[in-house]
């Protein structure tokens, strides 16, 4: 059973008539969404349907990308992200990423959850080492780190490089952690740990996460987006979405007819 959808919960992204183009290749058409805060919504759809670039664009990671063309709006609160002059440093700190492979940086544990405050100006030894205990334990992984915090990070295995890498996400405050199929390099019980962690941490964050695995969608996520061919199928509570779809088309990809 999935999580319980929560009555009154506010917008964290407003999403309307938002369209992408890669040159003159048309990624995503019309898509209309209200992502809510301290919530998890599951972005779900067979490989190349356009849920990865669509999370790209809640931290403006697209902007690396230069044939990319947007049009439309999204508004996280009530900030603007589509072709406008933010802050782009700011609105990552805000809205971490978490992505498909660990990607832990060649230094000791410390340094790695360190790395994002010193980058932002945090210097001050005694609250560095809180920081970086604070969100080492956010990320249930302190226990099994605290004796070796000073060791390369390379040397954890898969499922704790992945919590490493949500650890130096939160080291940084944000506000939304997404997350780019986070567990599918990881094996069961690794996979475990982190969709027990995605439900503890949305009460303290909101949380966009791809995934192929649908199973996943239903056990962790109290939204859920089915995304095909670039457009947006079908969005709704997660219950809902695989119990009574509206559309056939969800219906055939959750009952595993293509995918």
């Amino acid at each position: 059973m999935s999580a319980q959808v929560k009555k009154e919960e506010k917008n964290i992204f407003t999403v309307r008539q938002f369209n992408q183009w890669y040159g003159d290749h048309h990624a995503l058409h019309n898509i209309n969404m209200d992502i809510k805060e301290h919530s998890i919504t599951a972005l779900i759809g067979p490989s190349g349907c356009g849920k990865s670039t669509f999370l790209r664009n809640l931290n403006r990671m697209n902007d690396l990308i230069p044939s990319v063309k947007l049009e439309g709006s999204i508004l996280y609160h009530d900030q603007e992200l589509v072709n406008s002059e933010i802050d782009v440093s700011k609105l990552r700190k805000e809205v971490g990423m978490v992505f498909q492979k660990p990607n832990p940086f060649p230094m000791s544990i410390y340094d790695n959850i360190a790395y994002g405050p010193r980058t932002h100006g945090v210097r001050n030894r005694a609250k560095l080492d809180a920081l970086v205990e604070n969100s080492l334990r956010a990320a249930a992984i302190y226990d099994e780190v605290k004796d070796r915090i000073h060791t390369s990070a390379l040397g954890l295995s898969g499922g704790q490089q992945q919590r490493l890498c949500i650890a130096r996400a939160l080291a940084v405050q944000p506000e939304v952690l997404l997350m780019d199929e986070p567990t599918s390099a990881l094996d069961p019980i690794s996979t475990g740990k982190i969709e027990e962690l995605a439900l503890e941490l949305k009460e303290k964050y909101s949380i966009v996460i791809v995934t192929h695995n649908m199973q996943q969608a239903l056990r962790i996520s109290d939204y859920t987006a089915f995304f095909l061919l670039g457009d947006l199928v079908e969005f709704g509570p997660t219950d809902k979405i695989f119990s009574k779809p509206e559309d056939k088309r969800t219906e055939d990809y959750i009952t595993g007819r293509f995918g």
